[in-house]
């Protein structure tokens, strides 16, 4: 019971802290001096700028998440069983974009791209121009997985050390899976829920980064809206109330999703267990 009276100041002075300045942000969208409208709303939904640094934020955003799953879940799988001694050096490094601040990041990455005129001569210039593509960057997608490792690192680590997973491979191995096998099929979807939170988690980080994509000169959604802030501070904030209502409707599909996929494993597995056990039984008998 005291813990109970205790936890209510706290989340009630969070619950302030966070819905205040969304409350605030509406009411500024929708008050103006004919009364309330949405007319803002409509006309940031009908702006070309908006849809278009929208997709492209979300397509750099998928992208990210999947070549930042791709690099961290065998990583972490097989320090885990094969490396342990390496997993405080994997630790470290995972955890550097938290010391680097980003300003510093994309310094030495616009340090890098400069050298593109002097490569004009060389195959290397093709690589540069794909990198700096103005409709699908792919240098900003490599700038924000080093960004997301951290968040990446610490859902999946948190759902290694849940599971046991040196009995969950060697069950598998000696069913006769594959280790491309073992790692879809059987690790992969123990650790959904701990993907699930880390791919939430980057996806939000690159919807919101705007240090590193404004001074490599491109325009996502971040860009964007303080660009439009400078002449149209409604649409700009009203832009913003999109993003929020966006990623929270993504957040809340995904652990939905996450949690309905888990209960049907869980459901499954005590099927099989209860089976394997009234089989146990009537062998017994």
């Amino acid at each position: 019971m005291a813990r109970m009276t205790s936890r209510g100041p706290v989340l009630g002075i969070a619950a302030l802290y966070f819905l205040v300045p969304v409350a605030a942000s509406l009411w500024f969208t929708i008050a103006g001096a004919d009364g309330i409208g949405f007319e803002v709303y409509a006309k940031g939904l009908g702006s070309d700028g908006l849809t278009t640094s929208l997709l492209r934020s979300v397509s750099i955003g998928l992208a990210t998440v999947a070549l930042g799953l791709l690099l961290m879940v065998p990583t972490v799988v097989a320090v885990a069983l094969r490396l342990p001694k390496l997993r405080r050096v994997v630790e470290i490094l995972c955890m550097m974009p938290l010391v680097v601040p980003p300003i510093a990041l994309v310094a030495g990455v616009a340090t890098v791209l400069s050298w593109q005129q002097d490569l004009a001569a060389t195959p290397l210039y093709g690589t540069f121009q794909a990198l700096i593509n103005r409709d699908f960057p792919l240098i900003l997608v490599i700038v924000y997985t080093v960004m997301s490792l951290p968040f990446l690192y610490r859902s999946l680590d948190a759902g290694l050390r849940s599971v046991d997973l040196r009995t969950l491979v060697e069950a598998a191995r000696s069913l006769g899976a594959s280790r491309t096998q073992t790692l879809l099929q059987v690790i992969a979807p123990n650790l959904r829920q701990a993907v699930m939170g880390g791919a939430v988690l980057s996806l939000a980080m690159v919807l919101g980064e705007y240090s590193v994509a404004s001074v490599l000169g491109f325009e996502p959604f971040a860009v964007w809206m303080v660009n439009v802030g400078d002449s149209e501070a409604q649409l700009s904030v009203a832009a913003a109330m999109l993003s929020l209502l966006f990623t929270w409707g993504l957040l809340l599909l995904l652990t939905a999703l996450a949690g309905g996929r888990t209960r049907s494993s869980s459901r499954s597995s005590s099927r099989s267990r209860s089976r394997s056990r009234s089989r146990k039984q009537r062998k017994t008998a």
